[in-house]
């Protein structure tokens, strides 16, 4: 076996630990936050006493997300990715502590605060799935990016679920029912975070560097890279495949949050809404690997192409769907693969586009204009749906569409040229 064969399988090995790793610890700080957030609506109701502000919960905690996203990314560029993810796991862990303080002293403020805090879990979770392209091939890189994604559908699935135990958890630790999910969180960030810190060796950030830094091995392909052929001195490519991620969120926020209420403006029960909203999630995550090894085989952008046609097949479903359950609930379906699909492309070829020397700091700002883009959309979409419902709102999601797809048009024409 030549140096170079040793070398490349020595590398092979190491990522597939990354990603094992990363998936691992992804499922940990996934439970935690998919058990919390769908806790988060009933708590601030609960405490406040005012339905009104139930929404705040997932505002709250996606502009958490936003706050954290640079300061994680600068946080591994100067210290890797072991440093930055076991941190932002022991910030949420003091996050789901000032929560179950906030509820046990009824105090809003707290309350609102903690769940801001424990926003920086979101954080983690997309500071993960970049996490797995760092040493990834080119040829693979999507691919790993998704399976970390993917399990992200394991927490979100099985966190909601935690509700009755966390209350009966509660009870026996003398705080409000509602705050004994939140015990969930914390153990969950806790040892999401020492799973990182212990099995994420070596650092894939800082491993990726020193392979940087090595002679190109003999009989290498550039073009195995998807985004081969997009590469310009400026960064003008870079903010294009962000803006394809944050919009392609931004439309997803906007016609995913209005869906409960849509459904029972037109009589819908609430376990016809959470029976829909599960299917949206499954939507998301559950065909996410596929559509790595899709961004993987025909590149990135003709697979962001694909999703903003998703999309609008979504917004033209909640668009006309009226009061016809079967429509709502496939457009939500389509919501959710549409947004796999473009999160999964625009991560992947901002991860190629930029150099690994200012990656990590594009990464950063892509996940905090994803979130803020989310959080701002999810705030809006209340009141254009106030005044014109799901028609309205849904147009409103196509302008975003057409945005989207014409940044992917604009990078297409890059690499053309």
């Amino acid at each position: 076996m030549t140096t170079t064969h040793a070398a490349t399988e020595i590398r092979e090995r190491e990522q597939r630990r990354i990603v094992w790793v990363l998936a691992l610890a992804t499922v940990l700080g996934g439970l935690g936050v998919g058990a919390s957030l769908s806790a988060g609506a009933l708590l601030i109701v609960d405490i406040t006493g005012a339905e009104s502000l139930s929404g705040f919960g997932s505002t709250m905690n996606a502009l958490g997300a936003a706050i954290a996203g640079i300061p994680l990314a600068r946080l591994a560029a100067k210290r890797g990715r072991r440093v930055a993810l076991t941190t932002g796991s022991a910030i949420a862990v003091i996050g789901a502590i000032v929560i179950i303080v906030a509820s046990a002293t009824r105090t809003p403020v707290a309350l609102f605060l903690g769940l801001a805090v424990l926003g920086v879990a979101v954080a983690v979770q997309l500071q993960s799935r970049f996490a797995a392209t760092d040493l990834a091939v080119p040829s693979r890189r999507a691919r790993d990016l998704s399976l970390v994604v993917w399990s992200i559908t394991i927490g979100a699935v099985t966190g909601p679920n935690l509700i009755g135990p966390g209350e009966r958890i509660g009870e026996l630790l003398g705080i409000p029912p509602l705050a004994g999910i939140f015990v969930f969180t914390v153990l969950a960030q806790a040892v999401a975070g020492l799973v990182v810190w212990f099995g994420l060796r070596p650092d894939p950030l800082l491993r990726a560097r020193a392979v940087a830094a090595e002679p190109a091995p003999s009989g290498t392909n550039p073009t195995a890279d998807p985004a081969a052929g997009i590469r310009a001195t400026s960064a003008a490519p870079q903010f294009l495949a962000i803006a394809i991620v944050a919009l392609g969120h931004a439309v997803m926020v906007a016609l995913m949050a209005m869906t409960p209420l849509h459904l029972t403006h037109h009589g819908g029960s609430v376990t016809l809404v959470g029976f829909t909203i599960s299917l949206h999630i499954a939507g998301m995550y559950a065909l996410s690997p596929v559509f790595g090894v899709l961004t993987s085989r025909v590149g990135p952008l003709p697979v962001a192409f694909g999703g903003f046609a998703v999309l609008g097949l979504a917004a033209l479903g909640t668009g006309f769907g009226g009061a016809t359950v079967w429509i709502i609930q496939a457009a939500l379906v389509l919501l959710g693969v549409g947004w796999s699909m473009v999160t999964i492309a625009g991560a992947s070829l901002l991860t190629s586009l930029a150099p690994i020397d200012v990656r990590p700091k594009r990464q950063g700002q892509s996940d905090t204009l994803m979130n803020a883009a989310g959080a701002a959309i999810g705030a809006a979409s209340g009141v254009v749906f106030a005044f014109g419902g799901f028609p309205l709102l849904s147009i409103v999601a196509g302008i975003l569409i057409a945005l989207g797809a014409l940044a992917a048009v604009r990078l297409t024409v890059a690499a053309q040229r």
